[in-house]
């Protein structure tokens, strides 16, 4: 996809599918890297995958980062990483919502900052608009997204506001969503802003994701500073 019609498409609609990123056997390698770790601790995936080799090289790779390059404009720098796995075995359902929490090396209660928690040994904190608005998230799709798997669901151009009481959710949660069904290899881009969900499995086939957040820099905001995660 062009730079042009990139941006313009993430600006209005809060995300960019961009199929055949990566090749088969390129999936096929991370998810043998991976799976087997997960399958140890959670069978609905992993958090804190940025500290593996395997998982840094390919957030580094120039393929990823000129996808957020071409839709944000400037350089950005991987700071989290996350393994999402479902299948009908490990199946689940994602209510209506935005991703807006991030990790941070230390809680400041601060221009918007609120409610720190810590998970897996990291600090999270939700984050006012002016910081998510920074964030591009890569979704690696490492098996095929299709209509029975429990794809993510989005409404698009829902991005444009930090929703933060019930009556805003529900105006939105009322609006038209979109499958998005991406072939394996194929990347989501997206806005942590994005109104987003998916429903459960109503087939065997996996739907495994790596889950990769970028920022512009690890100092989001005047004090804070992303933790890698």
């Amino acid at each position: 996809m062009h730079k042009v019609e990139a941006q313009r498409q993430f600006d209005q609609d809060g995300f960019v599918i961009v199929q055949s990123v990566l090749s088969y056997a390129e999936c096929d390698g991370l998810l043998s890297k991976l799976t087997s770790r997960a399958s140890k601790r959670n069978h609905a995936g992993i958090r804190n995958l940025m500290s593996n080799s395997a998982v840094a090289a390919i957030a580094s790779d120039e393929r990823l980062v000129g996808i957020v390059k071409n839709i944000s404009g400037r350089q950005s720098i991987a700071y989290k990483a996350t393994l999402f796995k479902k299948s009908g075995k490990a199946n689940w359902l994602v209510a209506w919502h935005q991703d807006t929490a991030l990790p941070i090396e230390k809680f400041s209660d601060q221009n918007g900052w609120s409610s720190a928690s810590v998970k897996d040994g990291v600090v999270f904190a939700h984050a006012p608009r002016m910081a998510l608005t920074q964030i591009v998230a890569l979704r690696i799709q490492l098996d095929a997204s299709t209509s029975r798997n429990g794809p993510l669901r989005v409404i698009p151009g829902s991005h444009q506001k930090r929703l933060t009481d019930e009556a805003d959710f529900e105006v939105w949660t009322k609006k038209s969503s979109v499958d998005c069904l991406v072939g394996k290899g194929g990347v989501i881009a997206m806005s942590p802003l994005l109104l987003h969900a998916s429903s459960k499995c109503i087939s065997d086939e996996p739907r495994r994701v790596l889950h990769i957040e970028y920022a512009p820099s690890f100092d989001i905001d005047d004090g804070v500073r992303l933790a890698v995660a």
